[in-house]
């Protein structure tokens, strides 16, 4: 097998990579590959950023759309809350169809309401930091002999 003319090797000089490798001090070698690490670092740290960003637009984006959802179906309650209050108007009158949706409406919020109550007070705080305080080595804590 043959090396081709054009090439260095051919022509008796050495390849310039394993030519600076050897004339480079290991501190220099260690710079490089200190600055390279850096670089790379950075590099990752702007590319975190920029997904980041975009994760933050389009989490942005649906927030407001959830937004929109949210007021829509607040008018989509209210319109049928006044169709219903109508339809039964024509049964029972006006007054007492508009007196019947508001119980049905408050019997619901009552619900909720203790429903949510009851939630609340199941919350103990933040068991997980908590016992992971308690395994913290008494020569860590404030205080504590070192």
């Amino acid at each position: 097998m043959s090396i081709p003319s054009g090439s260095a090797h051919a022509a008796g000089h050495p390849d310039p990579a394993a030519e600076r490798a050897a004339n480079t001090g290991l501190g220099e070698l260690l710079a490089g590959v200190t600055r390279d690490l850096s670089t790379l670092f950075r590099q990752e740290v702007e590319l975190a950023k920029a997904e980041l960003t975009d994760s933050a637009k389009k989490a942005g984006k649906g927030a407001g759309m959830f937004g929109g959802a949210a007021v829509a179906g607040y008018f989509a309650l209210l319109f049928l809350s006044i169709t219903v209050w109508w339809a039964l108007g024509y049964l029972i009158g006006n007054a007492w169809s508009a007196l019947a949706v508001t119980v049905v409406y408050a019997v619901v919020a009552l619900v909720l309401f203790l429903r949510g109550r009851k939630q609340f007070k199941t919350i103990q705080g933040a068991p997980q930091t908590v016992d992971s305080l308690k395994e913290i080595p008494e020569t860590l804590k404030p205080g504590g002999t070192a």
